[in-house]
């Protein structure tokens, strides 16, 4: 199967999203899981020990600064479904507005990131990395708090994993992710609206709902 962006974003809006078998793989194939993670964007979780790296760690949070970089650092590890296809189209979409990186920097070293889909007010998180530790959840705290303050409604992570469980994702049937698919992608909001993201910030809004 061979995909064009506009093919890409159609699966995404009715509920259904492209992997590669790995890295090597020459075909791409449409995934729709009969139950679905999702982030609720009000519960977050953030333990004393994630808000004590997140004021401390010294990193700076910028988005769709290193679309590329975060992808192929996402990429960089033994087992992963980004093949080339895969990754160029994420580039190409990423060049319309449809996609974006939000990039955990130390000093000028990318350390961590995650990057994603967004149509309407629904952002498909696809993947994120960490060279640091924590980086990755760091990451996603900004990720989780951007994404409320811009009026996104629909944080979708694909497959719940333990390690998203312990954050606060949760699974959900097909057919309510498909009704919450529906309603976020006909409403708005706007990814990269300019936003003062301080850790202190941050860490605030999200414990206020968490």
């Amino acid at each position: 199967m061979s995909l064009s962006p506009e093919l890409l974003l159609h699966g995404y809006s009715i509920g259904i999203f492209p992997m590669a078998e790995h890295r090597d793989a020459a075909e791409l194939f449409w995934v729709d899981p009969k139950s679905r993670g999702v982030f609720p964007l009000d519960g977050f979780h953030v333990s004393r020990s994630l808000s004590r790296r997140i004021r401390k760690c010294g990193y700076s949070i910028t988005i769709n600064r290193d679309f590329s970089g975060v992808v192929d650092g996402c990429a960089d590890r033994a087992d992963t479904w980004i093949n080339a296809e895969l990754r160029d189209l994420y580039l190409q979409i990423h060049r319309t507005g449809h996609a974006h990186s939000l990039e955990v920097w130390e000093a000028d070293h990318l350390v961590g990131g995650v990057y994603g889909v967004a149509l309407g007010a629904a952002f498909f998180g696809e993947s994120m990395f960490s060279r640091r530790t924590d980086a990755s959840k760091i990451a996603l705290a900004y990720l989780v708090d951007r994404l409320r303050q811009t009026g996104f409604q629909l944080f979708d992570t694909q497959f719940l994993t333990a390690h998203l469980a312990s954050l606060g994702a949760i699974e959900i049937p097909r057919t309510q992710y498909r009704q919450e698919l529906d309603e976020a992608i006909n409403a708005a909001a706007d990814f990269t609206a300019p936003l003062a993201q301080s850790a202190g910030g941050v860490i605030q809004r999200i414990t206020q709902t968490s």
